[in-house]
């Protein structure tokens, strides 16, 4: 008994330690605060005031008193919400890259390597197992990541559409800046986060709604979403935002994460028509209908902006509300079919072109019966 005791306690400790080490890390995954000029040139910003940013169409956020509620639904029907066998996973896609076209890898989630006339543009990688603070908590991978991070191809540029764990991921943030050269363009305030990770500010371009940089010969402009932002319980110290990357001859824009607004009209009219798109069909709710756009709004998304080829994200990877699975993507191809809107649907992994998109149904067989 007293061995048993004895060993239960060491288990125990070492429980607490490993613990311990986990949580080390949770002060600095909140991120930076802005100060100096940062915070200056935050304060600018058409978008701030009374201390915060906000959207241009006013949008309604979760409030604390609804988690419990929000609890209960995510509490139900869990089986639904993930895949009943393995994602099937591309890690050397067969299609090769267009060398002066556009062609994008989805990797899951929201993390998509887009190709543009021969430049290389990575939105919003995560490639940690959890989006959350800890990696001992919150949600975890519904699949695999297709390829390590440290197989990915050199990136020419990092954009990243907002702070939520779920599209800025310390941990990646700290081995691309390890291993490639390439400038992280964020929107306002989130410099401050990557600052603190040690990215050197001549690698941070830093953009309010319809500024614009270029790097590598590509015109990366930041614009306009219907979202909020926050890595604690504070919101709104930084900026939200979607993107406008224009070469010569092509264009792709990516939503990050966004409310169905009209300001995907006024996108399109100032800086499509598209190629690409990479709409957000996933993790939509009635307790937030404002800020996570449905696959029937994406799809009406898509076509204001003036898209050729709709390739849906944020979906698949994470359980992150309380909508089957699949739903999202079996929603968006009754809506394609019904506007006569092109889908690229990839395999996680997988390379599509704008010449040659990839529409196969790889998820039927891995929906939950209810």
């Amino acid at each position: 008994m007293a061995t048993r005791a004895l060993r239960g306690l060491v288990t125990g400790g070492v429980a607490l330690a490993a613990a311990g080490w986990a949580l080390r890390d949770v002060p600095a995954e909140f991120g930076g605060k802005a100060s100096g000029e940062r915070l200056a040139r935050m304060q600018r910003s058409p978008q701030f005031r009374d201390g915060s940013f906000h959207n241009a169409v006013p949008a309604s956020v979760v409030s604390p008193t609804s988690a419990p509620q929000i609890m209960r639904e995510m509490a139900r029907n869990r089986a639904l919400r993930h895949p009943v066998g393995d994602v099937p996973l591309v890690s050397a896609p067969s299609t090769p890259a267009s060398a002066d076209g556009v062609s994008a890898i989805w990797y899951g989630h929201a993390s998509t390597l887009v190709e543009l006339e021969g430049r290389r543009i990575l939105f919003d990688p995560v490639w940690s197992e959890r989006v959350s603070p800890s990696q001992l908590v919150g949600p975890r991978r519904l699949h695999p990541l297709p390829v390590p991070l440290g197989d990915l191809p050199a990136p020419d540029a990092v954009v990243i559409s907002h702070d939520h764990y779920d599209h800025l991921d310390r941990a990646t943030i700290r081995a691309l800046l390890a291993a490639h050269s390439a400038p992280f363009l964020v929107p306002l305030g989130i410099g401050a986060h990557l600052a603190r990770w040690g990215v050197p500010e001549d690698r941070i371009v830093e953009l309010d709604w319809e500024e614009e940089a270029v790097v590598a010969g590509l015109r990366f402009t930041a614009t306009a979403a219907r979202h909020f932002s926050g890595r604690t319980l504070r919101r709104n110290d930084t900026l939200w935002g979607s993107w406008v990357v224009a070469g010569d001859r092509h264009r792709v824009f990516y939503a990050g994460d966004s409310g169905y607004f009209d300001g995907y009209a006024k996108i399109g009219a100032e800086h499509g028509p598209f190629d690409l798109t990479l709409m957000p069909i996933g993790a939509y709710s009635p307790s937030w209908p404002d800020i996570h756009m449905d696959p029937e709004e994406a799809v009406a998304a898509h076509l204001d902006l003036g898209g050729r080829l709709l390739l849906p994200v944020h979906w698949a990877t994470f359980d992150l509300a309380p909508h089957p699975w699949a739903e999202p993507v079996d929603r968006l191809l009754r809506e394609a079919k019904a506007t006569g809107t092109t889908l690229a649907l990839p395999r996680p992994g997988d390379r599509v072109t704008t010449s040659l998109p990839v529409q196969t149904p790889w998820w039927e067989s891995l929906v939950a019966t209810p």
